[in-house]
């Protein structure tokens, strides 16, 4: 099996898992945050060795995934909110995988070898998707044109968020975070983007920005 299907595959399973756990709410999702918690901590203290690394990752892990509690119980709009960005997120990291291996542009930049300005491209149009999936099974309210602006805007903070996980990586010297996830390595390696886009989401709903509300 090659990376790319082992990639598909693991998504495949991994987002309803987290979906349902989402959905579920309460102490399901408070046990599903603590595993993601103790894992990526055991991840972050195998293989990075300079600490003010390891505390900064872990505050960023801590803040998101408190973002993805609070949004959850805030309300039903929070909620597809935050249901619409996890899928975003995912298709996101799809899309530039795909597109990456399929066109391979010229490189993107040296943080991240394997980043292409392809696979940014292919970022920005998976993300898209998200918003027919949510607007077709979460509410139509996701056909309105801000969504589209934020599906762009969320890709590329969460392809920010990934090439900033992997200069940390890069002064660590390794490639990945860990080999839990076939096709994707670590908890780290899944949720890089996620996190950023997660804390940024709940800053805008938290003080009402237009942009989301």
């Amino acid at each position: 099996m090659s990376n790319l299907q082992k990639r598909i595959l693991t998504s495949i399973i991994i987002l309803p898992l987290s979906i349902f756990f989402i959905i579920q709410g309460g102490y399901y999702l408070l046990f599903f945050l603590l595993s993601v918690f103790f894992i990526a901590n055991y991840e972050l203290f195998s293989v990075f060795n300079k600490k003010i690394i390891i505390l900064f990752l872990d505050l960023i892990l801590i803040i998101s995934l408190f973002s993805i509690y609070y949004l959850r119980d805030l309300g039903d709009y929070s909620f597809k909110i935050l249901l619409w960005v996890i899928i975003l997120c995912v298709l996101s990291d799809i899309g530039g995988y795909v597109f990456g291996k399929t066109f391979k542009w010229k490189k993107l930049t040296k943080i991240s070898p394997k980043k292409t300005l392809s696979g940014a491209l292919g970022s920005f149009v998976f993300s898209l998707f998200s918003i027919f999936l949510a607007g077709n099974f979460l509410s139509n309210i996701f056909f309105e044109v801000k969504f589209f602006f934020l599906a762009i805007l969320f890709s590329l903070i969460a392809q920010t968020g990934d090439l900033f996980i992997s200069y940390f990586k890069r002064i660590e010297k390794i490639k990945d975070t860990g080999k839990i996830l076939p096709g994707h390595g670590g908890i780290f390696d899944r949720i890089d983007g996620l996190m950023f886009v997660i804390i940024l989401v709940t800053i805008l709903i938290y003080f009402n920005s237009p942009i989301i509300n």
